[in-house]
């Protein structure tokens, strides 16, 4: 008969959704692979007769980043252009990190090197008389235009939503039943760059200069660079990423650390990038929303024990992540960590430090395989909170006794 830790033991070695924990490798990666203060870098070129917005893969360019351009165009000089193109190559453009998701969910956006707003559009609704307003903005913090690729519609239909696009216009009807008085929330971007597109075009016009409409094109000429935006360092990136938990931020960082065209190929290169402790892992995207990745408790906390340390990740995960969920935990020790849930997942994985000073690198991993598996592509599937909460005051006990079997 095996003992209580040799079974301990073989279900940490058990292969399981590692949901947003993932974003630790990834993060880990990222900073190998480019460096904590490497920056994407958004141009606006002119080649010849044509003005083109190239986006670098900035996985965090908003809408305020793109005012930014359009003042340095309009104080630039410029001859008016013929034509305005949208290049969006820096990285491959990939529909959905999960198809298996429902279309509308602002965090399963399209991928492309023209990101904006996290490829995502807000949608604010309230009823006028008997029926609704719809308004469809590319919202940022100082700036909120209209985008005019995408429109939205209330319907009666028994869906939430309804989707479909052509070549140059995203459409969405909203069920009535739905929406009540009047409400919002954000919807994932399917055509990027010509969204980028719009709302840059927007923004010029509104400072006196006008561009044709947007096209996008597959090669980026030579030209002059006329205005340029930086993104925020890597490291900050990747603080946010873990605080905020963007799956297209970890998408982006993925794939541009990789430089390879698919998300499963750049998973599984990042996978051989670990060396032996990736042995046995199945990595199937850079966010952990794939329905197909799969790690242990014991490999995700080598990892986070071996290159972890290496590179000094402690400092920005997210402290006492519990706290906002859960009542105070055992007095005496921190925790910094990265959560990681979906629909009946839910794990946690990091440091934690006791009083006395000691540290210890853990990973958490809770599921229920067979409610996971009934509820994929549900938004909120029945009994999950419940099942969350209790999950979470299972890790609070769990990391509790650990950190007081830290200090014997």
């Amino acid at each position: 008969m095996l003992d209580g830790r040799t079974q301990l033991l073989g279900k940490a070695a058990l292969a399981m959704a590692p949901a947003s924990t993932l974003k630790v490798i990834t993060a880990l990666y990222a900073l190998d692979r480019l460096g904590p203060e490497h920056r994407f870098q958004t141009r606006l070129i002119r080649s010849g007769d044509m003005l083109i917005l190239a986006g670098g893969g900035d996985p965090v360019l908003s809408t305020d980043d793109l005012a930014s351009l359009a003042a340095a165009l309009a104080g630039s000089g410029q001859q008016p252009a013929t034509r305005f193109a949208v290049w969006g190559g820096a990285l491959p453009a990939i529909a959905q990190v999960a198809p298996e998701q429902a279309v509308h969910l602002a965090y399963n956006p399209t991928i492309s090197g023209m990101i904006l707003n996290f490829n995502r559009v807000h949608l604010g609704w309230r009823r006028v008389g008997v029926d609704h307003q719809l308004s469809v903005e590319a919202r940022a913090a100082a700036q909120s235009p209209r985008a005019y690729t995408i429109s939205a519609m209330p319907a009666t239909h028994a869906d939430l939503f309804t989707y479909r696009h052509d070549i140059d216009r995203e459409y969405w009807t909203i069920s009535r039943a739905a929406m009540g008085r009047s409400g919002s929330r954000w919807l994932p971007v399917r055509l990027p760059e010509l969204y980028a597109g719009d709302v840059f075009q927007t923004l010029c016009r509104a400072r006196g200069v006008v561009l044709p409409p947007p096209e996008v094109i597959g090669d980026l000429p030579a030209g002059e660079v006329v205005a340029r935006h930086d993104s925020p360092a890597l490291q900050t990136l990747v603080r946010d990423m873990l605080l905020y938990s963007t799956n297209i931020t970890a998408e982006a960082l993925g794939l541009h650390a990789s430089g390879v065209g698919s998300l499963v190929e750049s998973a599984e290169r990042m996978r051989r990038w670990l060396g032996a402790v990736g042995q046995g892992m199945r990595l199937a995207d850079h966010s952990g929303l794939s329905e197909e990745s799969r790690l242990s408790a014991f490999g995700l906390a080598s990892v986070l024990d071996g290159p972890g340390r290496d590179l000094r990740l402690a400092p920005l995960l997210k402290p006492a992540p519990l706290a906002e969920d859960l009542a105070p935990g055992p007095a005496g020790h921190r925790v910094r960590a990265k959560t990681g849930t979906l629909n009946f997942v839910s794990n946690l994985a990091g440091y934690v430090t006791t009083s006395a000073g000691n540290e210890a690198a853990f990973a958490i991993l809770c599921t229920d395989d067979a409610r996971r598996a009934a509820a994929v592509g549900e938004e909120r599937p029945a009994g999950v909170s419940t099942w969350t909460h209790a999950a979470k005051a299972l890790q609070q006990d769990l990391l509790g006794a650990f950190a007081a079997n830290l200090d014997r």
